[in-house]
């Protein structure tokens, strides 16, 4: 490995060593208990033999379990033998919001997935963010982040890319979204992109997937399916292990369906503090103009419901669950078939 940045974390696993390891991401975290006090956060390292080196990350945000679960007994089961390369597994990164069932840390009461590339003298989640930039991404060759909708809503189960300029890795990344074999691959262009762990891995020109499988703030049992076997998949994709990748959809569709939310209008915002009910459900094809939800002032009996429509044709690939909003939350976000022209325009 080359020289690393300066960290306050600390980690007893030698990435260099054939075979199957368990160990802690060690955080500082003084509190009135404690003075001394540390965060440990698993990590699992599989390496045999030569090849390209895989991160698989769940637990970003504490409240999307399907990842978590995933990764986990992946770890747990991965014999070394079958390996010919490194897999890096951290299941549940941010561990104190997964204990804590929410998607911002209880300590420092950020969004981890806001903090890249981090600071190694900042709060918990920013001291965190850069150790993983700074001491883990550098070993990676291909990334991979599973995530859901946590408690504010549900997504159609895909994986998720954003459009990349480079023509050769935007390829290599929809072929590897293809191999993982979700149901659907969105590709995005996102609305505050530029702090999150996928940016931070495309700042360094590694390969990056992620995935949305599921939320409501529930364990989706199809999610944990497909990102268990797309994990598998994965490893199969780049070589690390034997076998092809099985990309069969419970519909009967060959592989994934490769799609984009390219045009802001995709959006729609809650316009005002509410009572949401949805009218459609993930997957549903929607059309411009018809009605994407109500939203309801219980508190105002005689006000009458606003009517929320949809400001283009798609199928929904995320949806607020029906239960309260707050002006400005993203209540639906529509995808479209993905066309490679429209794309880079």
């Amino acid at each position: 490995m080359t020289e690393k940045a300066p960290s306050r974390i600390r980690c007893d696993i030698d990435f260099e060593k054939i075979g199957r390891q368990l160990g802690y991401l060690r955080a500082p975290h003084s509190r009135n208990s404690s003075g001394w006090g540390t965060i440990e956060i698993p990590i699992v390292v599989v390496s045999n033999g030569k090849g390209p080196t895989v991160l698989f990350t769940g637990g970003v945000h504490g409240d999307e379990y399907e990842g978590q679960i995933a990764v986990a007994r992946l770890a747990r089961t991965l014999d070394p033998a079958r390996i010919q390369g490194r897999v890096i597994m951290i299941p549940a990164v941010n561990i104190p919001a997964a204990l804590n069932n929410t998607r911002l840390s209880p300590i420092d009461d950020r969004d981890l997935n806001r903090c890249f590339p981090g600071d190694p003298r900042g709060t918990f989640s920013q001291m965190l963010a850069h150790f993983i930039d700074a001491h883990i991404l550098p070993m990676v060759d291909v990334s991979v982040d599973l995530h859901t909708c946590g408690h504010s809503g549900e997504a159609a189960p895909s994986t998720n890319m954003h459009y990349l300029p480079d023509a050769d890795m935007r390829r290599r990344t929809m072929e590897a979204a293809a191999a993982f074999g979700a149901p659907y691959n969105a590709v995005f262009w996102g609305v505050d992109e530029g702090a999150t762990l996928t940016s931070s891995v495309e700042r360094r020109g590694i390969l990056s997937l992620g995935t949305e499988l599921g939320g409501w703030g529930r364990v989706s049992v199809a999610g944990v399916s497909i990102a268990e076997r797309g994990l598998l998949n994965t490893l199969k994709h780049f070589g690390l292990m034997e076998g092809r990748p099985d990309t069969r959809q419970a519909d009967g569709a060959p592989g994934t369906r490769h799609m984009m939310v390219r045009d802001p209008a995709n959006y729609s915002f809650a316009p005002a503090d509410g009572l949401f009910e949805p009218c459609n459900v993930i997957g549903d094809s929607c059309r411009e103009g018809e009605i994407a939800g109500r939203l309801h002032f219980i508190e105002d009996v005689d006000r009458a419901p606003l009517e929320i429509r949809y400001r283009r044709d798609g199928h929904l690939w995320m949806a607020a669950g029906s239960g309260r909003v707050r002006r400005g939350d993203a209540i639906a976000v529509l995808m479209q078939a993905y066309d490679e022209t429209a794309a880079a325009a």
